[in-house]
């Protein structure tokens, strides 16, 4: 006879563990990796550094050709705003190998040929880092990581998380729009209202009691507009942000 609960949780096995997504806010899960570009540690090799981690489902597939061809041709973009990339597949170390070497070699889209992916792609058999990270959905495949996008600030807190079905590629200006969007609400203090584009307004903190708030109304700053008490915009010229050459 089971004495206490405690034991009977032992006893009893209640199938698969769940998987549990990191949350925004959280601490990202850190792991050691053997990729493409060697072995990595995370987050002890990216101290100081955003990260985008992202998984797709299988090397030699379609749709994760097109999308490992535009994360490397927009590389430079990323690199300029002080962000690592890491690819992920439930695939050899040898296959991601084969795989990227036939993309530079032999295949050719959208203008983009040659191309080389330099970041590091994790092999990951075991599916370790896909299960700390949530990448495996069974219900739509139990054996291949969903297209997933993690991006993690420099203290190596999760950010932004965006799942994509298998059938569908990611939007990589809206990964890079985001990541802009992240670092420019961490810098000056606003937030960033719907389809924001760099240069565009940016949303002011709503105020904390009711004469900052009626001050705000009546009395508002020369670059700021306001549309009710908690909705005022203010300009942010694309000179006051931090953006890569090519946006500039």
């Amino acid at each position: 006879m089971v004495d206490d609960y405690d034991d009977y949780d032992d006893c009893v096995s209640f199938g698969e563990p769940t998987q549990q997504i990191p949350l925004i806010g959280e601490e990202a899960p850190p792991f050691s990796a053997v990729t493409t570009q060697g072995p990595i540690r995370f987050p002890d090799d990216y101290k100081g550094k955003w990260v985008i981690l992202f998984s797709h489902p299988a090397d030699f597939t379609p749709v994760c050709t097109t999308e490992f061809m535009t994360f490397a041709h927009l590389m430079p973009q990323f690199e300029a705003l002080d962000c690592k990339l890491i690819g992920l597949s439930i695939d050899s170390n040898f296959s991601h190998i084969a795989w990227l070497r036939t993309i530079k070699e032999k295949i050719k889209y959208k203008g983009m040929e040659g191309v080389e992916v330099s970041f590091p792609v994790i092999a990951d058999l075991k599916m370790e880092v896909a299960r700390l990270y949530g990448m495996l959905h069974p219900s739509s495949d139990d054996s291949h990581a969903v297209r997933a996008v993690f991006i993690m600030d420099p203290e190596a807190k999760v950010r932004a998380v965006l799942f994509y079905p298998s059938s569908t590629g990611r939007n990589f200006q809206e990964i890079l729009r985001m990541l802009i969007a992240l670092q420019t609400a961490d810098a000056h203090k606003v937030a960033t209202p719907a389809d924001w584009q760099p240069g565009e307004e940016v949303i002011v903190p709503p105020p904390g009691s009711c004469g900052t708030a009626e001050e705000r109304v009546t009395k508002p700053d020369k670059d700021t507009t306001c549309l009710d008490w908690f909705l005022c915009l203010k300009k942010l010229p694309r000179s006051a942000l931090k953006l890569p050459p090519a946006l500039k």
